[in-house]
Order: C-alpha cells, then sequence, then structure tokens
C-alpha cells in the first residue's frame, strides 16, 4: 500500500502556466484539474456495500425513535425508522425551498465558473479540514482570488511563518509542488494571504487597520472553519472559540460590501442526543434537545430553558475564585455538566450547537449554509488517498488497538460509526459554496455530510477490518517483531470492559508472574495497571455518547445537491458516501494513511504494506 501515496500520482503536464507573468493564460483556460489520484480504489465499483445494508439501523429497541419536522418533534415507534413511510414528505424539501431548472440540470452548478476570481476569508486555516480546502481549490481553479486566512500569531511575520510551515510546505500540497515547480511558492503566495487574528476576539484581532479594510471591501465569501474540537474541553476555551468566535464571524461578515455567503463548518452531532432519523434543519435561539426528548408526563417546571446569554457569562466567570490548579478540572467539569443538561453529549457539540443558533439569529439578510459533516477522517481520493493529520475521532483506538495496548473496546456491536472522508466534505462544501453564492438569498441552508443513513459502517464489521488489516500488516515491537493482535472484543456494559481491561493489562504486565517477589513490585506494577485501566474507562466514558449514538443523519439536501451536479462536477467534485466501499477504505486508505501520516511510518516495516 506504499505504492498509494508515493507511485500513483499522474505527473501534471508540462503545458501548466508558469506563474510569473503567465496567470492570465491560467484564467483564460476553461478548466486546469490536476488530479494526483485519478480514481480512488475505495470506492464500490458495483454499487454494493461492503458493509450488509440490510442490517436494522437502530441501536437499541427499547428506545423511541424521533423524526425532526419544520417545527416540532414527531415521535414515532422505533421499527423501522429509517424508512422512507416514516419521512413526512415536506421533510424531503430543502429548508427554504428549491427548483432547479433543466438547463441547471444540464450545465450543472457551475462551482469552477462561480469561483473564478471570488475572494475568500477563511478562519481555522491552519487545521485539518481547512487545508484540504484550501489545496483543492487552487488545484482546481487556479484563477481563484485572493485567499485571506485568519491565522493566529504574534505579528505579521509569525503569521508569515505558520503560514509556509504548516500549509504552504506541508505534504498534503505536493500536486501543486509538482505542478508548480519552482514557482510554486510565488504561486501560493500570490493567492494566500495571511491576516492575523483570533476569533475568540470581538474584532477578530484585526483592529482598525488597512488589511480589515480591503477584506471588508472584497471577500465574497467567508469560511468559519475554525473550532476547538475536544470533547471534554474547558467550558470557558470552548465557548469562547465555538461560539463567542462565530459570533464575532458574523459581526465582521455584516461589514463586508458584497458578501455572497457565509459558511459555517460545524458537526452532524450538533443534534445531541436526538434520535432515529435527524433531519437536515437548522437550530433556533434557545432551542433545548432535552426538552424535544421529554415524555409527557414531565411536569412543565423540570423543561430546562437554554438561555445562550447566561451560558457565556457562566463559562467566563465560573472560574473566579478557584485556586490556579482546580480551575481546569472545574471548567471541564462544567462543560459537561452543562451541554448533558440541555440534551447534548459533551462540550464539543453543545457549544458548536450554540455557534450555530447564534449565526441563525445574527444573520440577518446575510445568505448563510452550514456544513454538518458526520466523523471526519482521512482522504479517500484526493490529492491522494489517506491523508490526514493528528489523531482524529476513532484513531487512537485504531492505533492503540495495532500496537496491541488495546484489545477491546465499550461499543454497541450493532451500532453505526458515522465517517466520511475529508476530500468528501471539502468537495460537498464547494459546491454549496457555488450553488448559494451563485444566486444569493437571505435563507440558511442546512448539509449533513454523513453516511449513517446510505452507507452505515457498523461496529462490528469495523472490528473485522481492523484486525483483518494488522493481521497482514502488523506493527513491529521495538525489537523489530511483529505484534500479533486478537480479535477486538466489543463490550456493551462498563462492567465487563473494565473486567476485560483489569485481566488484559495484567497479562501484559506479567503481573501474575511474579507473586514471589514480595509486595513492592507488584504493588508498583498494580499502580501502573491500574493507571491504565482507568485511562481506557475515561477514553470509553467520553466515547460511550457516540459509540452507543441512536441518531442516524438524514442527508437528503446533500443528495439533492449531487443530483444537480454536471456530470464533470460529479468526477471533479464527487461526495458521494454511498459509493464508499469501506472494506477497502479502512483497510487499504484509512489505517496505512495513519501509520504514514500520523505515526510517520514507526513500528511498520520498511516493505509496502500489501
Amino acid at each position: 500500500m506504499g505504492s498509494l501515496f508515493l507511485t500513483s500520482f499522474s505527473v501534471a503536464p508540462s503545458t501548466v502556466a508558469k506563474v510569473s507573468n503567465k496567470y492570465d493564460s491560467l484564467r483564460r483556460k476553461k478548466t486546469n484539474f490536476v488530479h494526483c489520484q485519478e480514481s480512488g480504489k475505495a470506492m464500490k465499483a458495483n454499487g454494493v456495500s461492503s458493509v450488509s445494508r440490510d442490517r436494522p439501523k437502530t441501536v437499541h429497541a427499547d428506545r423511541s425513535t424521533a423524526i425532526m419536522d419544520a417545527g416540532s418533534l414527531i415521535v414515532s415507534p422505533n421499527t423501522n425508522w429509517n424508512s422512507q413511510a416514516d419521512i413526512a414528505v415536506k421533510d424531503l424539501v430543502p429548508y427554504g425551498g428549491s427548483t432547479t431548472s433543466l438547463v441547471e440540470l444540464q450545465e450543472g452548478i457551475g462551482i469552477v465558473k462561480f469561483l473564478r476570481g471570488k475572494h475568500l476569508f477563511i478562519t481555522g486555516s491552519t487545521g485539518f479540514l481547512a487545508k484540504v480546502l484550501i489545496e483543492k481549490i487552487l488545484r482546481t481553479v487556479p484563477d481563484v482570488g485572493n485567499i485571506y486566512l485568519l491565522i493566529k500569531a504574534k505579528n505579521k511575520e509569525a503569521a508569515m511563518g505558520r503560514l509556509k510551515s504548516e500549509i504552504i510546505n506541508a505534504e498534503l500540497f505536493k500536486c501543486l509542488q509538482q505542478t508548480y515547480g519552482n514557482s510554486y511558492q510565488n504561486f501560493m503566495l500570490s493567492k494566500l494571504i495571511p491576516v492575523v487574528g483570533n476569533v475568540c476576539e470581538s474584532d477578530l484581532g484585526l483592529e482598525v487597520t488597512d488589511l480589515a479594510d480591503v477584506i471588508a471591501k472584497d471577500v465574497d465569501i467567508i469560511v468559519n472553519s475554525a473550532a476547538n474540537t475536544t470533547f471534554d474541553e474547558r467550558y470557558d476555551v470552548a465557548v469562547d472559540i465555538n461560539t463567542r468566535g462565530a459570533c464575532h464571524l458574523m459581526g465582521f461578515a455584516k461589514k463586508c460590501k458584497k458578501l455572497k455567503l457565509f459558511l459555517q463548518v460545524s458537526t452532524a452531532y450538533v443534534n445531541g442526543q436526538r434520535q432515529g432519523r435527524i433531519m437536515e434543519k437548522p437550530f433556533d435561539i434557545g432551542d433545548c434537545i432535552a426538552r424535544e426528548n421529554l415524555v409527557s408526563e414531565t411536569t412543565p417546571t423540570s423543561i430546562p430553558e437554554l438561555d445562550i446569554e447566561y451560558e457565556l457569562v457562566l463559562a467566563r466567570n465560573s472560574k473566579e475564585g478557584c485556586h490556579e490548579s482546580e480551575v481546569a478540572q472545574k471548567m471541564k467539569e462544567l462543560g459537561l455538566e452543562r451541554a448533558r443538561k440541555f440534551g447534548w453529549q459533551d462540550t464539543y457539540v453543545f457549544t458548536k450547537a450554540m455557534g450555530e443558533m447564534m449565526i441563525n439569529n445574527m444573520r440577518g439578510e446575510i445568505p448563510v449554509v452550514i456544513m454538518r459533516p458526520s466523523v471526519i477522517e482521512s482522504t479517500c481520493k484526493e490529492p491522494f488517498p489517506g491523508w490526514m493529520e493528528g489523531n482524529r475521532m476513532m484513531d487512537p483506538i485504531v492505533l492503540c488497538y495495532g500496537k496491541g495496548q488495546l484489545t477491546g473496546f465499550l461499543v454497541d456491536p450493532n451500532g453505526v460509526l458515522d465517517v466520511v472522508p475529508a476530500d468528501m466534505v471539502v468537495n460537498a462544501t464547494l459546491a454549496a459554496i457555488a450553488r448559494h453564492g451563485m444566486t444569493p438569498k437571505p435563507d440558511i441552508n442546512i448539509y449533513h455530510i454523513a453516511s449513517s443513513v446510505v452507507n452505515p459502517l457498523v461496529f462490528q464489521d469495523l472490528a473485522i477490518m481492523l484486525h483483518e488489516h494488522y493481521n497482514s500488516s502488523p506493527f513491529l515491537d521495538s525489537k523489530g517483531s511483529p505484534i500479533h493482535v486478537p480479535s477486538m472484543k466489543l463490550f456493551n456494559s462498563m462492567e465487563d470492559f473494565s473486567d476485560h481491561l483489569w485481566r488484559d493489562t495484567i497479562q501484559r504486565t506479567g503481573l501474575t508472574a511474579v507473586p514471589s517477589w514480595g509486595g513492592k513490585l507488584p504493588q508498583k506494577l498494580e499502580t501502573i495497571c491500574r493507571k491504565s485501566v482507568e485511562q481506557a474507562k475515561y477514553l470509553a466514558n467520553i466515547y460511550e455518547p457516540y459509540t452507543f449514538y441512536g441518531g442516524r443523519f438524514d442527508n437528503s439536501n446533500s443528495e439533492r445537491l449531487m443530483e444537480i451536479m454536471s456530470e464533470e462536477e460529479k468526477r471533479n467534485f464527487g461526495f458521494d458516501v454511498e459509493s464508499i466501499d469501506w472494506k477497502d477504505y479502512i483497510k487499504n486508505v484509512h489505517i496505512p494513511g495513519l501509520r504514514r501520516h500520523v505515526m510517520k511510518g514507526r513500528g511498520t516495516c520498511s516493505s509496502p504494506i500489501s
């Protein structure tokens, strides 16, 4: 599988225009697509999923499931909740309505045409997803206008340093490096403009500067990709970025004179503890999922009221009077407590949901699109398969299992992990930008980029895929010997999982083999075991709302967006998650990508992964 990353690139034609004084020739070309990977291997050739499609998608038979209607919660029986018959007809119409002419169907959305010459302002620009977005734009639309990147830094020099080290020199951009050769850095610097700032500050940290005025005058599209994605982050930190940050950026958007669209990158899990098939609908200010889920006999006095202004004040003031050593833990606990009180599983998704509410409340006449991807993982296809950065949601478990450090986990075996590759999220984002930026309307449109309804990845199938990969391509231990891992065990109760952890940890440390050494060494080993077990249990507690998640994300709006794309756009900007062959993606794309780009090849034999 090493060939996926090194030998599958198609070298760009030498006729591609050089940068210096030849940008005009690039602009005159109708398209100038550069593909490092012409086709991804992790796509289904015959339209049949590698995961059984007739598997029931409910997680627990005793749970009621809910279908979100325009302004109310329709509680339906939990049988066949995912059938089309359970969805009201009006739920199949995009929020805000949609009309598509025959001409549009023939010509497509016009993604490249729309993006040409457009100026973008992107926050969170050094993050995983934003970098994939920037790379795709520059590779497919080289005559795009300026892309202003908000970068947290002390000064302009520091911001430029981050731009070069974290974006321009990143391996992700190797296709563009091959295309432009010696002119690569000049091309990148002609398009990417670092802007010193911070979404956590009321004025984005821009203050009154010439550059701030230029951005407000020029920018056509704002993309807010800034976020803190730590599940159990300090409440004050998460609120500052995920909620206040969204407010600050919308405030700046209102100063932009020719803004065509404000796009918020959110997460499908802002839907919190909703159950059943979850529709693509916006939040209104003060919406509370706990209130939606309350049974009818609950007295009105117990219905929680979500007051976002109060939450903002609470997050800021709660650390006052605390000892410095206690602040971090207290604020983490406060975030989880507030999230669960109102029906969200953790601080991350709660603060992102409040951010969405504030955007909808503040938008006025500004057109808004909110992209809600599920769990974003490595690229499936572009610019090359398997690229990723950092440990995403499921990756610590995947890697620990491969190293023999974790042989089981707390998860519903029949549950679904909703995963989507990063390049598909980016393609959907660009399609939505063009669709709603072409003819701006003062409405809000929501897109779930998710797989749980159309192509579910079931946990017990995922466990088999992981074992098959590591069985054929094991990690190597410190002595260079292959690490053989057993089949991953899946537990649906914390008690059973905890018992397994103790047995497994003791066996790996050899505690039972040294009883005659006296109490000192076994006590030390017991302490090590206890710490290891507690860490695994803490991880399982944080992940439990996702590994036993009862919601499934409807993606009807996203499917309709694909339907109006031309065939050429589908080839170049496709995001059909139903076409993913999960077995091939997990075994031959994602895990090799993790080992190459996150592990940097550590613990891997020199021969290609087969």
